[in-house]
């Protein structure tokens, strides 16, 4: 029984009851059906509000929250934790909730920038469980809400119980009819950066996605946006004007730092900074609606417009903001792990706008690194892409990075993730996922022979060693050019690619066959004779998370 669960103490409970919110995972074949049927998204909306009903709440509960709601196509969780950091420096307690998760489910529920404990997500879990199971209708098929919705109306829960001053919402999808929307009063909304991405379900250009975000403006609440191009911006201007939503542009951060020292960001990147400015606005905005006492400390200046938009408020960050900006956390995002003369650069990105923000932070932070010996250095390649996303285009712009290997895996750390259940994923089986890692790799050698001479490459041909082994590889001879590997899950293509020379990550033996093929034999001599090796960890925000949980056991405590 549920109820049972409840009362467990200790890890074995809130695994527990991970596997339970698992089982309410979409699999892949009934999200075909629902990309082809689609069906009416407003009745969805509807549906979450009765679940929201069911589970003891009404949306009128929503409105002591003091939500600031945030969508985009990039940048959007890195909005969300900059803002949320912002506001925790001036004493206020915080809820985030944000998706995906990295290591633990228990991420993408926060109440002061941690993941809240493995026995509160258990308490709220099975409570939550339990009176939806009580509530449900005999004449209904679906009792349960699909894990997204369920995690959604467990984040309200959790954030009423604590008592939160305000909470910060990141959507899912889109924003329109993200089951999120079902907000009705946040006190302010922001809308990253947009571009292409989920288009089986938002539509196949940028103007079509920015309806689909303009979708959580709300009447009289002020919404802010950074800079767009101009087709998108005209949509989300003309979403705003019709329900009468004060939209405002965010400045560049230039703008903000013209009377006081720069502004010192926590995450890396150029990118950051258009997050960092909508952030701050944001927070600006939501403490002069809640007539913050801090208030007074900031010099706004007069409105001015632009595209036919009012430019939001250039003022003198406090120092709250400033601090908040610099101890910002977001695992994932433009982070870098030094290991001795191993260096990881992960980065989420998977949109082909965040591509090009990635590599240009990538590159320079090769540029920026000091070299420690004169000895050899080793770029490497760990890329996956998963959804609708097109993987030859996220590839072709991973090409001026020059990397000497090119190695893809699933988002799977180890071949069975059974023992683990926040990495458990039963929407697609580990065929489609090596099938997947197979065409990326094909995708890779295209590319390559297009930047280099041709040359001869294997065919595809499974190891004989099965699942647990190296799939497939492929031997450049050419210069300039990459020697591609394929493994079955994370922990694999990380053996290979530290060769036990990163003093966290230190696995079993390696399986048999795993340095079978010739580019995984000599590579793996070449890696191990590197003054330096450089990896960059991208494609996929589960990717990122996978290696984490490897490289950083402590996130998994």
């Amino acid at each position: 029984m549920p109820g049972a669960s409840c009362q467990r103490p200790g890890p074995d409970a809130s695994q527990d009851a991970v596997r339970t919110l698992n089982t309410l995972q979409t699999n892949a074949s009934y999200l075909e059906q629902v990309k082809s049927q689609q069906g009416d998204p407003q009745t969805k909306l509807e549906a979450m509000k009765l679940y929201l009903a069911r589970s003891g709440l009404q949306v009128e509960d929503l409105d002591r929250l003091n939500i600031i709601h945030i969508t985009g196509t990039k940048g959007k969780g890195s909005t969300c934790a900059f803002t949320e950091r912002i506001l925790r420096s001036y004493g206020l307690k915080t809820g985030l909730f944000s998706s995906p998760h990295l290591v633990q489910v228990r991420e993408r529920i926060r109440i002061n920038g941690q993941p809240i404990s493995p026995e509160l997500f258990t308490k709220h879990f099975w409570r939550l469980y339990r009176r939806l199971e009580e509530t449900k209708d005999s004449k209904s098929c679906v009792s349960m809400p699909a894990y997204f919705r369920f995690l959604t109306l467990m984040a309200f829960h959790v954030f009423l119980q604590e008592k939160v001053d305000l909470a910060v919402v990141e959507v899912g999808i889109g924003g329109a009819y993200d089951c999120t929307n079902i907000i009705r009063k946040p006190v302010v909304c922001g809308v990253s950066s947009l571009g292409i991405d989920h288009t089986s379900l938002l539509g196949d250009t940028v103007e079509k996605i920015a309806w689909q975000k303009g979708g959580i403006f709300k009447h009289g609440v002020p919404a802010f946006t950074v800079p767009q191009p101009d087709g998108p911006l005209a949509v989300l201007r003309e979403r705003a004007e019709q329900i009468s939503c004060p939209l405002y542009l965010c400045p560049p951060l230039e703008a903000l730092e013209e009377e006081g020292p720069p502004l010192t960001l926590g995450l890396e990147g150029e990118h950051q900074r258009s997050n960092a400015a909508l952030a701050l606005q944001l927070a600006r905005c939501w403490l002069q609606q809640k007539d913050h006492q801090g208030i007074r400390e900031l010099k706004a200046s007069k409105l001015s417009f632009l595209h036919q938009l009012p430019l939001a408020p250039v003022f003198q960050p406090t120092s709250h903001m400033r601090l908040g900006l610099r101890h910002t956390e977001w695992p994932g995002r433009s982070q870098v792990l030094r290991r001795g003369h191993l260096t990881w650069y992960l980065d989420g990105a998977h949109t082909s706008s965040s591509m090009q923000a990635c590599v240009r932070w990538f590159r320079q932070a090769l540029l920026r690194g000091e070299r420690r010996s004169s000895g050899p250095e080793v770029r490497v390649l760990l890329f996956n892409s998963t959804g609708d996303r097109d993987p030859a285009a996220l590839l072709k712009l991973l090409q001026p990075c020059q990397f000497d290997y090119a190695v893809f895996c699933p988002n799977l750390t180890e071949v069975s993730s059974t023992g683990n259940a926040d990495q458990q994923n039963f929407t697609v089986t580990l065929d489609q996922v090596l099938l997947r890692c197979l065409e990326h790799q094909q995708h890779w050698n295209h590319l390559d022979e297009e930047q280099a001479t041709p040359d001869l490459w294997s065919a595809p041909s499974p190891e004989p060693g099965g699942p647990a082994s190296l799939q497939l590889a492929s031997c450049p001879s050419h210069a300039h050019s990459t020697g591609s590997l394929v493994f079955s899950c994370i922990s694999h293509a990380l053996q290979w690619i530290t060769q036990g020379q990163d003093p966290v990550f230190q696995p079993p033996s390696p399986p048999r066959g795993l340095l079978a093929h010739p580019v995984a034999g000599s590579g793996a001599s070449v890696l191990r004779e590197a003054a330096a090796i450089h990896v960059l960890v991208t494609g996929s925000l589960h990717l990122v998370g996978g290696v984490l949980k490897l490289l950083e056991p402590s996130l998994s405590q």
